[in-house]
């Protein structure tokens, strides 16, 4: 709201409320009615944020463009740490330029996609016993949190 000055410098609050957008998805906000042109950005870090666009043209817009910029400081993801107490551990999502060019990029998103549907198939397969302790379930919850929200 406040009145963009180029000259300006970026003070540490602006620094702190910046929304990192590596590994993040833009969409339109289909499931939000209570205002029109809306677009919903889900963040690495699964914050969700809400923006209005002036127009549907304008709303595409902002969508492709944080989609690409998105993309382009989204290195492949880390490996998951490892640790033998058998905890699942999210990836590491670095926040650095990729090295692939668009087709390998897609190529990379595809086979990502499909290892997560089948891990997510795998995950319910095996789903949590009752009488697991609640950290045992938990985890299975965060795991399969994680599974569909990628």
């Amino acid at each position: 709201q406040d009145e963009y000055k180029p000259d300006k410098d970026l003070s540490e609050v602006d620094l702190k409320n910046a929304i990192r957008v590596h590994h993040a998805l833009a969409t339109k906000a289909s499931d939000y009615s209570k205002k029109s042109n809306v677009l919903k950005l889900k963040t690495a870090d699964w914050r969700v944020f809400l923006f209005q666009a002036p127009s549907k043209e304008e709303m595409l817009s902002w969508i492709l463009r944080i989609n690409l910029v998105a993309a382009i400081f989204s290195a492949p993801a880390f490996p998951a740490a490892i640790c033998s107490m058998k905890k699942f551990c999210r990836p590491l999502l670095p926040s650095s330029m990729t090295k692939l060019c668009q087709e390998e990029q897609l190529r990379s998103h595809e086979n990502k996609m499909k290892q997560i549907a089948d891990e997510l198939a795998e995950h319910k397969l095996h789903p949590a016993e009752k009488s697991l302790k609640s950290k045992e379930a938990e985890e299975y919850r965060l795991k399969e949190h994680y599974l569909i929200f990628e």
